[in-house]
């Protein structure tokens, strides 16, 4: 993941824990090296670390934002990935140093909702948790949890979240790697509410979710992807070209580079985020051409004349965009 400028700011952190919390999953504490307070965060926040490998990679924060004397990650290693993770679980021990940047925040909490319906799958319970134990520390009980992992031994935070303070307000399934055992969501998301909902853990689930909930209220339904968008690439990706409408240029784009990658390239300067087509910020208007939607961020009756250049590609040879 390449960091954006306001990410481009690392600070040492000492490692206090490394220790596993499930199977193939590590949680990691990090304080500051004097033990001074630590830049504040909220709910469902996440930091940039640099990995012993060099390589540039989110996590989400599970501690509470009201602690302000450490942040709390989780790492799942990722065998099939490029390294980053296994550098942090193979090689990082307490008492090593970390460079963080300062935590953002790409998927809220809306404090103002009166319920919410949490959905995690795998290691997306991160920013879940996190936000649970803030409900919990501000007395808003107001929540079900609906938790997805392959086997009870792949289960992160298993021993917390099944305790006795959140009998009926959590739900913890495990199909055990059968898609015929998945859990059915279709009973919890069928008739909207006044809930909100926060989704976040594997494309699959997080594209099924999508599914389901499209008739209710846009601004109710909220997304974080775990992975990059490199998770939105596909082997018969081809290339195409992008015209900018206010200049002119015609871009080539890539098989193997988004659009977005390619305009910072080219030296264009466009806004953008989360980089895995959830938060929304690198909406770009579409003037021509037919786009290849691989976003969880647009509403449906939005896809014709917007992309989310992050992640989504073409269907036709060229696309304009308002740019």
């Amino acid at each position: 993941m390449t960091l954006n400028d306001s990410d481009a700011e690392l600070r040492p952190l000492r490692v206090r824990r490394a220790e596993p919390v499930a199977d193939g999953i590590h949680l990691f504490e990090l304080r500051h090296p004097d033990d001074l307070e630590l830049p504040e965060f909220t709910a469902g926040a996440h930091v940039t670390v640099r990995t012993p490998i060099g390589a540039m990679r989110k996590y989400s924060l599970c501690n509470d934002p009201a602690e302000r004397d450490r942040y709390v990650i989780a790492v799942k290693r990722d065998a099939a990935g490029r390294g980053g993770s296994a550098s942090l679980i193979d090689g990082v021990k307490a008492g090593d140093l970390l460079f963080v940047a300062t935590p953002r925040n790409d998927f809220p909490l809306d404090e103002r909702a009166s319920r919410y319906i949490f959905i995690a799958g795998g290691i997306g319970i991160t920013p879940i948790v996190s936000m649970i134990r803030h409900l919990k520390t501000i007395g808003a009980a107001r929540f079900h949890l609906y938790y997805c992992a392959r086997r009870p031994e792949t289960t992160a935070f298993a021993e917390e979240l099944s305790a006795s303070e959140f009998h009926g307000q959590i739900t913890i399934h495990h199909d055990h790697g059968d898609p015929a055992r998945s859990l059915d969501l279709w009973p919890v998301l069928e008739r909207p509410t006044n809930a909100h909902i926060y989704c976040c853990g594997p494309r699959a689930l997080m594209d099924a979710v999508r599914d389901m909930t499209g008739h209710w209220p846009s601004n109710a339904v909220h997304f974080e992807s775990f992975a990059g968008a490199e998770s939105t690439h596909r082997p018969d990706d081809r290339p195409f070209t992008v015209r900018l409408a206010r200049s002119g240029e015609v871009i080539e784009i890539p098989a193997e580079a988004s659009i977005l990658e390619t305009l910072r390239a080219k030296g264009h300067r466009v806004s953008s985020s989360c980089e895995s087509g959830t938060c929304g910020s690198c909406r770009v208007t579409l003037l021509e051409g037919e786009a290849d939607h691989r976003d969880l961020a647009l509403a449906e009756h939005e896809r014709a004349g917007h992309i989310m250049i992050c992640v989504s590609r073409a269907r036709s040879a060229e696309l304009v965009l308002d740019l």
